[in-house]
């Protein structure tokens, strides 16, 4: 019923514009109905727009010489490339120009970079993908364990990284498209490889329990199902 009533509304308003435009051509082999935008407010994905509003605003702070990311959100390389030099790596490189932005391929299980080298690097919403075949990489049940491993041997002493991953309150897989952890399993990987949480801020699945929340209860955490674990660790 609800999609009936958008393609009425989609054609009255299409009839509308053949009576009334008289500047453009419009013609029904153009026709490309967006149904779905007609909404009371924007909507929008609570984990990009706000992940990666948290680490720019880190790395803007801390200020460093350059940045390396691995795999994240490329609005969000090519946004901090204005004010940081960027050096961009993924699975599947990027064909894309821009001044003070580099890409170039990467393997998140055998990263190229040699240990304690990397001031500021970050890892978004990768590591909970590596191993499970979606973007054509080998099936590996321990490919996030190799990649934390990779990613803590490549920080430099005093080095900063920026990771995400989804959390909740069990440990669990959605085949194939992503793992899911709980907030201390991902604490303790990194400490049973040298790193040190410095902070950690959890976008919950429910608006009305907040957007950015440092340091949230257990109680919010163990109620997630699909949150958005922001962490910043140093070496």
């Amino acid at each position: 019923m609800v999609l009936l009533k958008k393609k009425y509304r989609f054609w009255k308003d299409y009839n509308y514009f053949i009576k009334n435009d008289k500047r453009f051509l419009i013609r029904a082999k153009d026709v490309l109905p967006c149904l779905n935008d007609n909404t009371s407010s924007l909507l929008y994905d609570r984990h990009y727009v706000y992940h990666t509003a948290w680490a720019a605003r880190l790395i803007s702070q801390n200020r460093p010489q350059r940045h390396i990311d691995i795999s994240s959100d490329l609005r969000f390389v090519t946004l901090v490339s204005a004010f940081i030099p960027i050096e961009f790596y993924d699975y599947r490189p990027a064909d894309l120009n821009m001044s003070n932005l580099k890409c170039g391929a990467a393997d998140l299980k055998k990263l190229s970079f040699n240990d304690n080298s990397i001031e500021s690097l970050s890892c978004m919403h990768v590591v909970e993908h590596v191993g499970l075949g979606r973007y054509g990489d080998d099936l590996d049940a321990d490919g996030d364990i190799a990649a934390i491993k990779e990613l803590s041997r490549v920080i430099a002493p005093k080095g900063k990284l920026y990771f995400v991953v989804p959390v909740g309150g069990e440990a669990r897989i959605q085949f194939n498209a992503h793992r899911i952890y709980r907030k201390e399993d991902i604490i303790n990987l990194f400490q049973e490889n040298g790193l040190i949480i410095e902070e950690f801020t959890l976008i919950p699945d429910d608006p009305a329990d907040g957007d950015l929340i440092k340091n949230p209860a257990s109680i919010l955490l163990e109620k997630q199902k699909y949150g958005c674990g922001c962490f910043l660790f140093s070496k």
